[in-house]
């Protein structure tokens, strides 16, 4: 929404603020019109307003919620504030006077509280911005008397005329009276997608925008001069409420939003979405088709989602379907390979011998002095169950998930080209964002500090450099893009960029500070376990230490994971973006980057780093703690353990019960809040909520940035890894079934309407895909030359079996050990009596 260039200045005694502090560059008056200000005087909500979809008269639609907090104000300062608003000329007379340096506060009249003063400081920014919207040409109309108390609604509606221009200012493409029949298929291709349809037709939602469409009409940029082309049948739903809310908000709500002038900015929801006299709406349907868990199977109605929330809603949803959708045949592969272990597990040779009772192999301690020499046999249910996992048709699933990732990309952009036909976004090019707000009033901190630097002594600014405040305020205000020069280099980012870098190097340090203390944990839980008392404890060392471990890991990561989302978007603020989308982009790296390096740091370890003794010698840290080794047959089994616990985990606990139970639980916690506030009065406690009451006790909507950081991470459980874990893909596509769901019921039920956004792409997020994407091949490749036995056992086969068979590689990777060779201090407590040799892995 663009704002009016007609303003006057506030006067500078009377703002109390120093330049270095002010985030909200709102702060300056404007001669208010207060009969356009419509107040509500009935108690009772009129039958007409459909609870507060309309304006009290029946007829206005309320396009968007303006929401904050009163309290009785100040009489001296409120009245002195109100006249000074309605006298132009005591205006004028004043605003040339300087403004107030650092450290000066306002002088204040005895017993009047200092709370006060900033009720009415925020009760007169209101005024000055809801004047600015006024003098746009939208209608208010504010309601202080509702069922909350202390909060206020101001209720904004924008007349055709306003929908009009700001349409043909945006470039909004709507509907003109030109249609066009869509080709459709003849002969067997009609015939075969005919059959197609009718399979289909049960998982097809009942919705009208997913109905096949014989005839299209031709959209068109809107032109206030042309508007004889548009199809302007029925004005009221020409422009649907999203594409009124989308003109409405405006670029300067988010300051006055972190100034706290407002409490909350939203457009409301199209009405309820259960109940038996609901009247049918958008709400509802999505709720009925796609918002439960009962239509689980069904298709998403996009271009519903994407007509009530925004093409980047829209979007986020659409790519979410096409990647559960492409699960699918990854989860049947992935199924087919572990059966394929299954079936041949007693076919398996290596393993055979392993288990074979008769080769009474004696292996050498698994650490120094504390453990015991031990039997290979016994390690014959760890080879068994490695081979589930690390069997040849593993190597052909490794290349498979390569090229299904690649495959997902070129999928995804076909359907997104798709998308933006379907949706008029072809000829749309995202133009420059509004600077955000506190990036404006970093560089107007920084031009006056420029400007008065040879003058920092002074109590006050000079009369001159008040007027160019003044006037570079209402500049900003009246949304002209600042000059060039004027603009923050990398000078004035230079804090921020070190505290960024030293930041992250500390997250990631810390991360693998806490993997190291999980290692020494191992090591040493594995020596206590050795020498216990009870044959069971002995027995079990490495299953125990394993799966604590592996829980420890899990607890830690879910635990980071939070942390460096708040660390990353804290990170993202001081540097100071210039636009939202700079803001998202940047927020996005940080937070991959942080929560790639803590998911993944563990597995990696597992993978790559933990391994078997080379030539008899042992790698020591901190020259006391002997490094562990792999189990028998491999660390690959290790590593599915440690993935498909972490994977499941995370998904289990951070993914469904964090989104399901902390949006409950602070839904339960405000309920009890205005349950407290409540008045007595049982007919005010009777009367039921307006609509924008009930939206307000909603969750805010914070950004899609979480949810794709969600799905980011699985997407590398699912690729990077696979080959230790087939049924990876499965226990995500399972996951992300219930995930759609999940969104879906968050996004139309637990949160507030939010602005919807104009978006052809998924942004950064594509280009995060594309690299895990190249990354994959690379991180297969490694995972079977250095995780798995399947090069080994190839060798072995082609170039030492003297019968072309297995038989004999178990032999083939020990080493042998003469035990009178021990470093003093390292040998075992008790000797061995079956000969002086022990075996372990060569490689």
């Amino acid at each position: 929404m663009r704002v009016n260039k007609k303003y006057s200045c506030l006067p500078a005694e009377e703002k109390g603020i120093h330049i270095i502090n002010i985030r909200a560059i709102e702060d300056i008056g404007y001669d208010q019109h207060e009969s356009t200000l419509l107040n509500s005087l009935s108690k009772n909500p009129d039958a007409d307003c459909k609870y507060g979809l309309y304006f009290r008269d029946g007829k206005r639609k309320v396009d968007y919620i303006l929401v904050y907090h009163y309290k009785k104000s100040s009489g001296g300062k409120a009245l002195a504030r109100r006249a000074l608003q309605n006298d132009s000329s005591v205006r004028s007379s004043k605003q040339d006077q300087p403004l107030p340096g650092k450290g000066v506060q306002l002088e204040m009249g005895e017993g009047e509280p200092h709370v006060d003063y900033h009720e009415d400081d925020k009760r007169f920014r209101r005024e000055e911005y809801e004047g600015n919207l006024v003098e746009a040409g939208l209608e208010l109309e504010r309601d202080e008397d509702t069922k909350i108390h202390g909060i206020g609604f101001v209720k904004i509606h924008a007349p055709w005329n306003v929908l009009c221009r700001e349409a043909e200012f945006l470039k909004l493409k709507m509907p003109t009276k030109k249609m066009y029949q869509i080709n459709q298929t003849h002969g067997l291709l009609k015939k075969i997608n005919s059959v197609i349809q009718k399979i289909t037709e049960p998982i097809q939602p009942k919705v009208a925008e997913h109905k096949p469409q014989t005839v299209k009409r031709l959209s068109y940029p809107f032109s206030r001069e042309k508007q004889h082309l548009f199809d302007l049948s029925d004005k009221d739903s020409f422009f649907d409420s999203k594409t009124r809310s989308t003109i409405v908000s405006t670029a300067w709500i988010t300051s006055l939003l972190a100034n706290g002038v407002y409490s909350a900015a939203y457009p409301l929801h199209d009405g309820d979405y259960e109940g038996e006299n609901v009247e049918p709406n958008d709400r509802k349907l999505l709720c009925e088709e796609w918002a439960s868990y009962g239509v689980f199977y069904k298709y998403q109605p996009i271009d519903l989602v994407r007509k009530y929330f925004g093409e980047k809603i829209g979007l986020y949803f659409a790519w979410l379907g096409v990647y559960t959708q492409m699960l699918i045949p990854a989860s049947i592969v992935g199924i087919i390979v572990f059966l394929y272990g299954c079936a041949t597990v007693d076919e398996n040779i290596p393993s055979m011998e392993m288990c074979d009772q008769r080769n009474n192999i004696t292996m050498c301690p698994l650490c120094d002095k504390t453990c015991s020499y031990w039997k290979m046999s016994s390690a014959c249910a760890t080879a068994r169950a490695s081979h589930l996992f690390d069997n040849p048709a593993t190597v052909f699933f490794s290349v498979f998930m390569a090229l299904w990732a690649a495959t997902f990309m070129e999928h995804w952009k076909r359907k997104q080209m798709r998308l933006n036909y379907r949706w008029d976004l072809t000829g749309f090019e995202e133009e420059e964002d509004h600077p955000r707000a506190e990036y404006e009033a970093k560089v107007l901190e920084k031009s006056l500090r420029k400007e008065h630097k040879h003058k920092e002594k002074h109590r006050y600014f000079p009369e001159e450099t008040a007027n160019k405040w003044r006037q570079r305020v209402k500049t900003v205000m009246a949304g002209v893009k600042l000059t060039d020069k004027e603009k923050l280099t990398w000078k004035d980012r230079f804090p921020a960029y070190l505290t960024n870098f030293v930041g992250i190097i500390f997250m990631v340090g810390l991360t693998f500070a806490i993997v190291f203390g999980v290692i020494i944990y191992r090591i040493s839980t594995a020596a206590a376990l050795a020498i216990s008392s009870t044959p069971s404890g002995r027995s079990s060392v490495r299953v125990t230490v394993t799966a604590t471990a592996v829980i420890i890991n899990l607890v830690v990561i879910i635990i980071l994971d939070e942390v460096y989302g708040c660390i990353a978007r804290w990170l993202t603020q001081i540097e100071v973006p210039k636009t939202d989308k700079n803001f998202e982009e940047r927020l996005i790296f940080k937070a991959f980057l942080l929560k790639f390096v803590n998911a993944y740091t563990p597995i990696f370890y597992v993978a790559f780093f933990k391994g078997r003794p080379f030539q008899g010698d042992y790698v020591y840290i901190f020259h006391s703690f002997r490094m562990e080794e792999c189990a028998p047959g491999g660390c690959l089994m290790e590593l599915c353990i440690q993935l498909s616990i972490i994977m499941l985990g995370k998904q289990l606990i951070q993914n469904n019960l964090f989104e399901i139970g902390i949006p409950k639980m602070k839904k339960f916690i405000r309920y009890l809040k205005l349950k407290r506030q409540r008045s007595l009065d049982h007919e005010e406690h009777m009367k039921k909520k307006q609509r924008y009451e009930v939206d307000y006790n909603l969750e805010p909507f914070a950004g899609l940035t979480p949810e794709y950081m969600e799905m980011i991470i699985q997407f590398g459980f699912v690729t990077l890894f696979v080959a230790s874990f087939p049924l990876a893909p499965l226990f995500a596509l399972l996951n992300n079934i219930i995930e759609i769901r999940l969104d879906a019921k968050k996004f139309v039920t637990e949160l507030r309407r939010p602005v919807a956004v104009r978006a052809k792409d998924i942004g950064k997020v594509i280009l995060l895909l594309i690299l895990r994407s190249l990354f994959t091949l690379v991180a297969q490749a490694f995972v079977i030359s250095f995780t798995s036995d399947f090069i080994p056992r190839l060798v072995y086969l082609y170039m030492y079996s003297e019968n072309g068979t297995m038989h004999g590689f178990v032999n083939h990777t020990l080493s042998s050990f003469n035990v009178s060779d021990f470093q003093a201090g390292t040998a075992p407590n008790d000797p061995l009596d079956l000969g002086l040799l022990c075996f372990h892995y060569l490689f």
